[in-house]
């Protein structure tokens, strides 16, 4: 077992004018098995980079080990190539028999090593990158969000599997997973760092304790400091007063006076003006504690939703529907049937390529949002058959919407979003300072709207996308995907939204934790 040491880490990109870290100092093991936690953009892909020495910085990181780091890079040329010709350039002298062993561990076929790898689906090309990670001997892994874009059933075969290895640091906003795998944390907070032993939960029960202990202790400093200025206040009048008396009186109401007694009233008001400065420091003193009290106590604002109110009851209606695209050699689903009524959040539940987003593409056509629909392609290596021919056909059925119905989408893909801000506001009809508003709400630092989006992280273009749907009132909001990057506090915040304000919905979402809390009904496929 070997420790990383990082002491005096500071460091900043190129023309940004604020720091990504700033002498920060901690140490973690080799040994461990690390969920790494923090709001999106505070730099936690950036902090592995930085073990891996991309990136120049000030300070030091001392490490034994060697890194290693998932998930690796493949061009387009080489996504067309089989995995098994591609193992000694992401891992120089990876032995073909140890990646066979970890795929058995990760109950996944030695085929997957010799089909074109964008041929595989997004679990089997995650699978076998961990294969090729763990197949190395004394190398500490670093791991960044291995689950985005898979389904239960993939989740649940790289959990297991995490949750027998050790040595490696699990970048993750996934609660479920992070419990399952992790034995310590690191939290990159609002202005400091903690590593901790235990799980996510463990952390969060922790976290909850220390708040709620800064609140209180905030409550005293605020009644001391209230106290000192109202003290502070009396005590500078009464000097005043006094210093006034030093020149002029009245010999017939004051005729035991003498000139002796001007310094004598001088000598006092000194004394309380002294007194004054002490308390005015104290009060300093006590509002920096505070501050210091507060400095990572996350308080998420309360976001807002306006759902629209349709006068039919029933907003969507599927009875025995089967859906394919043009020339495909079947179909993407088959005999589909469910309602969505007012108020129901349903939870379209199934693997990869099973026809979610399909079905999501035929309700936006019936809805009247055709370009939209065309726009909800899937991911490289999510294709399902025939969707190159475009939007999928009806082929049995009944796929039926109410007249007139309004529809607020999020699109799993982000690759869309480009320019700054205010464009992006003015063709999508938002109101700028709102949308601002809401993304200030969700985190997004101020300096980000000064960016450009595709320099955003992926976590970062999610909540571009959440918060435009927020904006927008709708009968319905349906959401493929929408917490892939999204941070956990974000999540809860997200969560606490949609519980108070139960709009009508229909999403997709591999988030165990987030489909049990706010589905009230799940369509299987």
């Amino acid at each position: 077992m070997a420790q990383i040491r990082v002491d005096h880490l500071t460091f900043a990109y190129e023309g940004s004018f604020e720091n990504v870290f700033e002498d920060v100092s901690f140490n973690i093991d080799t040994n461990w098995r690390l969920g790494f936690l923090g709001r999106n953009g505070k730099g936690k892909t950036t902090f592995l980079n930085l073990l891996l020495g991309k990136y120049e910085y000030s300070g030091s990181i001392v490490a034994s080990a060697a890194f290693d780091y998932f998930p690796y890079p493949a061009t387009p040329e080489e996504m067309g190539r089989p995995a098994e010709e591609l193992l000694e350039q992401w891992k120089p002298g990876c032995e073909p028999w140890r990646v066979l062993v970890e795929l058995e561990q990760l109950r996944e076929g030695a085929e997957v090593l010799y089909r074109p790898f964008d041929t595989l689906s997004p679990g089997e090309r995650t699978k076998v990158m961990l294969a090729v990670l763990f197949s190395g001997e004394n190398d500490f892994l670093l791991i960044d969000e291995p689950t985005n874009h898979l389904d239960q059933a993939s989740r649940e075969n790289v959990k297991a599997y995490l949750a027998s290895k050790k040595g490696f640091i699990l970048v993750s906003h996934d609660r479920d997973l992070l419990d399952a795998c992790t034995d310590h944390v690191l939290v990159l907070n609002r202005k400091s760092i903690d590593v901790q032993n235990g799980n996510f939960s463990v952390w969060w029960e922790n976290k909850q304790r220390r708040d709620q202990f800064a609140r209180a202790e905030n409550e005293k400093h605020l009644k001391e400091i209230d106290k000192l200025k109202q003290s502070a206040a009396q005590k500078a009048q009464w000097a005043d007063r006094n210093e006034r008396t030093k020149i002029g009186y009245d010999p017939v109401k004051e005729h035991d006076r003498s000139k002796d007694t001007r310094a004598y009233i001088g000598m006092r008001t000194k004394k309380v003006q002294s007194r004054v400065a002490q308390m005015q420091k104290r009060i300093e003193r006590e509002v920096e504690e505070k501050e210091g009290l507060l400095a990572d106590l996350e308080e998420p604002v309360e976001l807002k939703l306006m759902p629209l109110r349709h006068h039919k009851e029933r907003l969507l209606h599927v009875r025995e529907l089967t859906a394919a695209y043009e020339g495909a050699v079947r179909p993407a689903f088959s005999n589909l049937t469910f309602d969505l009524t007012q108020g129901e959040r349903v939870a379209l539940h199934g693997e990869n390529g099973c026809g979610k987003s399909t079905l999501i593409k035929l309700i936006l056509q019936k809805a009247g949002m055709g370009q939209e629909a065309q726009g909800a392609h899937a991911l490289p290596g999510q294709r399902e058959c025939g969707e190159d021919a475009g939007l999928p056909v009806i082929k049995s059925g009944v796929c039926e919407t109410a007249a007139g119905l309004v529809i607020s989408y999020i699109n799993q893909d982000t690759s869309m979003l480009k320019g700054g801000i205010r464009a992006f506001c003015r063709e999508r009809g938002l109101d700028e300072s709102l949308f601002c508003a809401i993304l200030r709400q969700l985190d997004l630092e101020r300096g980000q709207f000064l960016k450009n989006m595709e320099d955003y992280s992926e976590g970062q273009k999610k909540k571009v996308l959440i918060a435009a749907s927020l904006l927008t009132p709708a009968h319905v909001y349906i959401w493929d995907e929408p917490l892939n990057y999204i941070d956990v506090f974000s999540r809860m915040q997200i969560e606490r939204l949609l519980l108070a304000c139960q709009p009508t919905m229909l999403f997709v979402e591999h988030d165990v934790r987030f489909r049990e809390q706010i589905a009230t009904k799940t369509v299987e496929f």
